[in-house]
């Protein structure tokens, strides 16, 4: 590269975090709180998601309640029907008079069936809506937010999206729709008789201030036993997935037995709830009966008087229970409704982070240069401090090994530089800007990550090698020849069309991290992420894990690795020795490797990879960081 190329890419980086700084400055100021992701998503992008879900749902919604306007006065049509039926074609013995009616109120309730159907049918729509607005970024977001240290213990899956997506196309939302029209049949019974329309005014409101206790006394108490049925379905999904520990330490039994506790707190809560829920609807029930009997008594008695007709007093009897009809479905139905409410309120909550990205710049070529500035990453409790001020800059192409005791940090620091995990503070930087800065697709491309514990997704190998994307084969044959273990997948039954998981076979584990291995250098990445790789590996296996550092090196690839064993680190540049997650000590491996044999004095000068925080004075112990 010329230096006037130098000096225009110098201008370009400059310009670009120069912007950046900008944006964040801006958007903490916009939302201090931050999020799961990088500080750096606004409140600004969240309320243009919003705006945009809003947008896309208003107009289906708008046309659903003017629907449900639409179906609300046909069903003034059978009580006008009872009520001419009664005072004029009964009086009058009027057989044309009939037969129009007839006519008029079977096309009035075939156009209410055909718009009820249409408003179903749009409902429905605006769950899939839901769906397609918000499923595939929820499901981004919640890959994203699994392996974070500080997720919260709200984010449970997929189930918000579909809860809400239910309610659309069930009976509920129905109700919610027809409820608001009540004002106008009770308007109707006024104009029927004003003493008719007190009647239905009053049992309406008892109906409502039924509805209203409800809510008031049960809203905690489902909420606490919708969370504990969340947690202990959690408890029992590990322990179906660590149901070799379970059974091969006898723990099977102890572990049932805490799920049925968790069970039975939750039936407790609910049992307590099932009860006053059963109190309310009986009363509900009774309310709604005993206003249409005495506002057909109260009828009877006006007509004793001659102050009303025998059909207004049926009628309006009639139009009352139509009223009354969707308040007590929703209190019928009051667990599906706060089901409903809690997953809306959580996708709410969540929605900053589960709206479009960040308009993000494209990633240029990046040369694989590493700078871990000032990183600190803290558990759920901020107290417990997991890194401590981290702050290392690693030039492109150089190898650096992180040793050290158990508990020290080493698998925590490699998951915040593979963007596994996101600093409580600080920076992780690739060529000078933050990762955060790109999209994510995007860097993965030029990152390859093998974390400690591989895990295999059902599927072929050849997927597996390939993230998903199996359509460039020879960039799966590529890795899987960089990872030495080609010779390997040939021997499976179908070679890299050999399905893995639910339906296909079983790797051991040392197979299953050789084909992890095979999928972090899938594409030749530029920074390549290995913890432990050699920790299922045999003889074999560690040799070919050998020529493969050994080429990654040759490459030109930034490798950062993770390990306890001493035969890995010989082509090592650098090391990295880590205790009670601080930098201990850090220098080219030979100096590193002479202060761990215990000379005194050695020094870490001359080395390229630059340490920018305080490191300890106290060396390690000869083979405690190895």
């Amino acid at each position: 590269m010329s230096s006037k190329d130098s000096s225009v890419l110098a201008i370009y980086w400059q310009h670009r975090q120069c912007r950046f700084a900008l944006l964040r400055r801006r958007q903490q100021f916009l939302n201090p709180a931050g999020s799961c992701f990088s500080s750096s998503r606004s409140s600004a992008i969240s309320n243009a998601n919003d705006s945009r879900l809003i947008s896309e749902l208003k107009p289906i919604l708008w046309v659903a309640a003017g629907f449900s306007l639409f179906i609300n006065l046909m069903l003034l049509g059978p009580t006008l029907y009872m009520l001419q039926v009664f005072d004029r074609v009964l009086t009058s013995r009027s057989l044309p008079t009939l037969y129009l009616l007839t006519l008029v109120i079977v096309l009035c309730l075939l156009a209410m069936t055909l718009v009820d159907l249409a408003r179903a049918r749009l409902l429905a729509l605006a769950g899939r809506r839901i769906d397609e607005l918000l499923g595939g970024r929820y499901l981004v977001y919640l890959i994203r937010c699994a392996g974070s240290v500080n997720r919260s213990e709200s984010l449970y899956g997929l189930k918000d999206i579909a809860t809400l997506r239910n309610f659309l196309t069930g009976s509920n939302v129905i109700s919610l729709f027809d409820s608001p029209w009540l004002a106008i049949f009770i308007l109707v019974i006024f104009l029927f008789h004003p003493g008719l329309g007190l009647i239905a005014l009053l049992g309406s409101a008892a109906l409502v201030l039924i509805a209203w206790i409800n809510e008031r006394t049960n809203r905690n108490e489902l909420d606490r036993y919708q969370d504990t049925m969340r947690r202990a379905a959690q408890f029992m999904d590990q322990g179906i997935h660590n149901a070799d520990v379970l059974n091969s330490m006898g723990m099977t039994s102890r572990f049932a037995e805490k799920w049925v506790n968790l069970n039975r707190y939750a039936l407790n809560c609910m049992q307590g709830v099932s009860f006053r829920m059963s109190v309310l609807l009986s009363m509900s029930k009774f309310v709604r009966q005993s206003i249409q009997v005495i506002m057909m008594g109260y009828g009877a008695y006006l007509i004793i008087h001659d102050n009303l007709s025998p059909g207004i007093m049926i009628a309006g009897t009639t139009l009352l229970g139509r009223a009354l009809g969707p308040v007590e479905s929703l209190i019928a139905n009051w667990n599906g409704l706060v089901a409903a409410r809690s997953a809306f309120d959580r996708v709410v909550k969540l929605f900053p982070a589960i709206g479009d990205a960040l308009e993000r710049q494209p990633l240029p070529p990046i040369q694989g240069r590493l700078q871990v500035q000032r990183v600190i990453l803290s558990g759920r409790n901020k107290e417990h401090i997991i890194l401590r001020q981290i702050d290392f800059e690693l030039p492109a192409g150089q190898t650096l090994g992180i040793v050290g005791p158990s508990g020290s940090g080493k698998s925590s620091l490699a998951k915040v530089i593979a963007g596994v995990w996101s600093p409580t503070s600080g920076h992780v930087r690739i060529d000078g800007a933050e990762i955060d800065h790109f999209d994510q697709s995007q860097i993965g491309a030029c990152r390859g990550y093998l974390p400690q514990d591989v895990e295999l997704f059902p599927g072929t190998i050849a997927e597996n090698i390939g993230r998903f994307d199996s359509s460039d084969r020879d960039a799966i044959l590529r890795a899987a020849m960089a990872a030495h273990a080609y010779d390997l997948v040939l021997q499976m039954p179908e070679g890299f069309e050999t399905r893995l998981g639910q339906g296909g076979i079983q790797l051991s584990a040392g197979q299953a991290q050789r084909i992890g291995l095979a999928r972090a250098l899938y594409g030749s990445p530029r920074i390549v992420i290995l913890d432990e790789p050699n920790a299922n590996l045999d003889t074999e296996g560690e040799q070919a894990l050998l020529q493969a550092l050994a080429e990654l090196k040759r490459q030109g690839t930034t490798v950062l690795l993770v390990t306890h064993r001493p035969s890995l680190l010989s082509g090592i540049d650098h090391l990295l020795v880590m205790r009670e997650g601080r930098v201990e000590i850090l220098g080219p491996r030979e100096d590193v490797m002479t202060r761990l044999g215990g000379p005194k004095g050695s020094t870490t000068g001359g080395s390229t990879v630059r340490e920018k925080g305080n490191r300890s004075s106290t060396a390690v112990r000869t083979g405690e960081g190895v």
